[in-house]
């Protein structure tokens, strides 16, 4: 095992080593500014003309949005965000029989981002779980707190049922049918990564997750209400999101900036840490099917131009993304024409 877990219920007096980032790569939090705009869209407020229209510019200017009035159920949310932290909370010598450091494994319990790569490392534990089809792998997850899959498994429909209704709407925004882009994307998979980033000594000098973007299509955050930590890139300029009440922050992955032929953005996004309090995020992934060919359709595409990216299937993307460390170059530059 090449490193251990942060969450140990000990606070570090200093900052580890192995956790330092070097000087130009740091969060600078002095020059870091509230993203002021963030689109906020009230799914519930029956125009759906409307709610395309915002979706597509958020998608086009931001890359990202919240989303309120969604459909997934409050208490569903509040009991997510409570099983979470009772999962982290259990004494140390319980989740490490759960830590792996194979990004292979379905269901494992791990640090950083990719300890096997990494030189320096992220102030993070997260838990990962592939959520579907939920009958094969639900029963590989945690079964302490005892109600952790029960919960879970309710919160992972929910957010599925979400996700699916949100492309058929980015799906409309960019001028194709509604079914068009589930129907290249397939049978999507869906993963979850449940991070917890604990009190920091010194944050100033490391991050929970360097700037990165996505690899999936579509990532659903729900985020801790009471310690923000979420800061996205909007040109050239790091912006910090201050949580929304009842609200989902939706990010849009590489795929659909691939299949947008450009046109919506992929966000560059961090997480910073603090001194004072832990901070706890739940993540929900769509993936596209392993063989899923992600291209431009031609519609997208301006006449006498090729498109941007070459054809993939997703398996050869996500291979590339995991084969690197996070925050090297943007994993979509390989795939270029």
């Amino acid at each position: 095992m090449s490193t251990k877990m942060i969450s140990t219920g000990i606070p570090f007096a200093k900052l580890p080593e192995s956790y330092i980032r070097p000087e130009f790569d740091r969060p600078n939090s002095s020059v870091v500014s509230d993203c002021e705009n963030v689109p906020v869209i009230d799914l519930g407020c029956g125009d759906r003309e409307l709610i395309i229209r915002q979706i597509g510019d958020a998608c086009q200017e931001y890359g990202f949005f919240q989303v309120v009035n969604h459909g997934v159920e409050k208490e569903i949310v509040e009991k997510m965000q409570i099983v979470a932290r009772e999962f982290f909370s259990l004494p140390v010598e319980e989740k490490m029989k759960l830590y792996s450091d194979d990004p292979s494994k379905t269901m494992r319990l791990s640090t950083s981002f990719n300890v096997n790569k990494e030189t320096i490392h992220n102030w993070r534990d997260y838990l990962r779980l592939h959520c579907y089809p939920l009958d094969k792998y639900s029963p590989e997850w945690p079964s302490n707190p005892s109600s952790f899959r029960e919960i879970v498994t309710n919160y992972c429909k929910e957010v599925r049922e979400l996700g699916m209704r949100l492309e058929e709407v980015i799906s409309e925004s960019l001028g194709l049918e509604k079914e068009y882009i589930k129907r290249v994307l397939g049978e999507q998979g869906q993963h979850m990564a449940i991070n917890y980033y604990p009190e920091c000594p010194e944050p100033d000098l490391t991050y929970g997750l360097p700037g990165h973007t996505d690899p999936n299509a579509l990532t659903i955050l729900l985020q801790d209400l009471n310690v923000s930590g979420l800061q996205v890139l909007k040109q050239g300029r790091w912006l910090a999101v201050k949580p929304h009440p009842d609200a989902f922050v939706i990010n849009i992955g590489d795929q659909f900036q691939a299949l947008s032929n450009g046109k919506y953005q992929s966000v560059f996004h961090r997480a910073v840490v603090n001194a004072d309090k832990p901070r706890l995020s739940v993540a929900s992934f769509l993936c596209p099917y392993d063989c899923a060919v992600i291209s431009a359709p031609k519609n997208l595409i301006q006449e006498g131009s090729a498109s941007i990216y070459r054809s993939y299937t997703y398996a050869e993307y996500y291979k590339s993304f995991w084969s690197r460390n996070l925050d090297d170059d943007h994993c979509l530059e390989f795939f270029k024409n």
